[in-house]
Formats: C-alpha cells, sequence, structure tokens
C-alpha cells in the first residue's frame, strides 16, 4: 500500500502525524509522508489517518 498527501487540501492540523508518526511527519506548511511504502502492520493506522483526515488529503494508492 502507498500513501501520499495532496499538500493543496493538507491544513496541517496533525491528525495525520500523532496517529502515525512512523509514516507521517509535520513540514514546513502541511504534513509530509516518510514513508510512500505503508509497511503491512502500519496500513489499518494509516487507513484510519484517511478516514479521519478532515481535509480528505490523505490519498492511498
Amino acid at each position: 500500500m502507498k500513501v501520499r498527501i495532496d499538500p493543496d487540501l493538507c491544513t496541517a492540523c496533525g491528525l495525520c502525524t500523532d496517529g502515525v508518526p512512523q509514516v507521517f511527519k509535520m513540514g514546513k506548511d502541511t504534513a509530509e509522508v516518510i514513508t510512500p511504502e505503508v509497511p503491512p502492520n502500519l496500513e489499518k493506522a494509516v487507513r484510519d489517518s484517511v478516514s479521519d483526515c478532515p481535509a480528505e488529503a490523505i490519498i492511498i494508492e
């Protein structure tokens, strides 16, 4: 599973970085993906972050 963040949609709320710091980090203006290829043990947490994102900025590919 691959994940990315649409910087045009991200509001930098920090929910993804708080929920899965192994995959997401806060950049200068938006959240960023640290690990585009999500490890299997973190897939559920990333899916939860996708659901929780108020801006719908996290995209699973």
